[in-house]
């Protein structure tokens, strides 16, 4: 972060945990309609224009160490093999034969030299082109060159690869905002994938994302735990471009001093000061949660199983370490970290049972959970208004709030 935008966010924490009410002219929300989270139209709707449409983290390069590495990806619906070519590029193809629509990988992941259709041998090589097919002399005028695999947008910002299954898209690291500049400092390309797991959660996609958008609920479900560390009323909340966001909250005073770094921890140099004496947190729209920090830091994706339940990825990210042996202080504070996020979701299937109930009506957001209603208005953006029954749409509020690139 520069100069400039370290100072107004420290000002910002400064205001919040001095202000009695929000900032004077601040809108009231209104409820948001219920049906968002149980409309069956709705997921649909969200199904069509998000998933397909929206820039998506797929692997880190670690998971595709050498030429013929591949990564099939399935977590937006249709299968994705993700792959590096001879040139060490990373591409990305639908898993899908051009003769009768065979996968052309089974696994998971693996290395390969070529690309072969699992029904009748049809091959590709690493860049996708058609190159060779049996019994060729039987299909009349085929140009190979016509058959080669279905590419999608594959973009990358630093080791994280990225996929869009719209061609017409903008630029990753544009459609991102200003989140990749903001996070130089963390050194992304320095960094390797420590540990990959998740969790199912008994919820719709966007209750599983909002649980992670404000820090409201710290001192009540997180009282033995981040409330000891973090302080909910020193967060400053930064509405970005695109649907993304920002929550930089402060760490208590008398649990960490000004850039220390307590000796035997991991360490990214480059971390300044502001980011080691607060919690920085992004949320890339539509299913990205980052909440960074100067050891290494974890990245929670979000993904719709159906309407009522989304797969939680949990994706560790640490400063390069030697040899292939994991530091212990990962082997320890991952599973501590866990039971945070077991915290923030143990409510989740509660929550979801509820939204199916009579006496559920809307949802009336506070000033504190801006970041959600910014969410939802993207969420709104993303479909096309107009495609969303009246009672279903939000109401545009908080376009005077946004932030503007510098």
């Amino acid at each position: 972060m520069d100069a400039e935008l370290v100072a107004r966010l420290r000002a910002e924490m400064d205001y919040e945990e001095a202000r009695t009410a929000p900032p004077e002219g601040f809108p009231r929300f209104p409820d948001l309609p219920a049906g968002r989270y149980i409309d069956p139209a709705f997921f649909e709707l969200e199904r069509a224009s998000i998933w397909s449409r929206s820039w998506m983290l797929a692997v880190h390069a670690d998971e595709l160490p050498e030429v013929g590495s591949f990564v099939l990806w399935e977590d937006a619906g249709a299968p994705v093999l993700i792959v590096r070519g001879q040139d060490r590029k990373v591409r990305a193809f639908y898993n899908t034969c051009r003769h009768r629509g065979a996968p052309v990988v089974r696994e998971r992941s693996g290395q390969v030299s070529r690309l072969r259709c699992q029904y009748h041998s049809w091959t590709y090589d690493l860049e996708g082109r058609l190159v060779a097919v049996p019994d060729a002399c039987d299909f009349v005028d085929l140009d190979r060159s016509c058959r080669a695999l279905v590419a999608l947008r594959c973009e990358s910002w630093g080791p994280w690869v990225f996929v869009n299954q719209d061609p017409g898209a903008a630029p990753l690291l544009e459609s991102l905002a200003s989140i990749p500049e903001e996070m130089r400092e963390f050194e992304p390309q320095s960094l390797r994938l420590v540990d990959k797991h998740g969790f199912d959660l008994a919820c719709n996609w966007k209750v599983a994302i909002e649980a992670f958008l404000e820090v409201y609920h710290l001192k009540h479900i997180h009282p033995r735990s981040v409330n000891q560390l973090l302080d909910h009323r020193r967060s400053a909340m930064g509405l970005l471009r695109g649907g993304h966001s920002r929550m930089v909250t402060a760490k208590r005073p008398e649990r960490v001093g000004e850039a220390e770094v307590p000796q035997g921890l991991p360490d990214i140099p480059g971390v300044g000061t502001l980011a080691r004496i607060t919690n920085v947190a992004y949320f890339a729209f539509p299913n990205l949660v980052t909440p960074l920090d100067s050891t290494g830091f974890p990245f929670l994706l979000f993904w719709p199983r159906d309407i009522r339940r989304t797969r939680m990825e949990v994706l560790w990210f640490g400063p390069c370490w030697e040899g292939d042996e994991l530091p212990a202080f990962w082997k320890q504070f991952i599973p501590i970290f866990d039971v945070v996020l077991r915290e923030d979701t143990e409510n989740l299937a509660w929550i979801q049972t509820s939204l199916d109930s009579a006496g559920f009506r809307g949802v009336p957001l506070g000033y504190q959970e801006r970041r959600i209603y910014h969410f939802h208005e993207q969420v709104d953006r993303a479909i096309g208004p107009e495609r969303i029954p009246e009672v279903l749409r939000v109401e545009s509020c908080v376009g005077p709030y946004v932030e503007r690139p510098r």
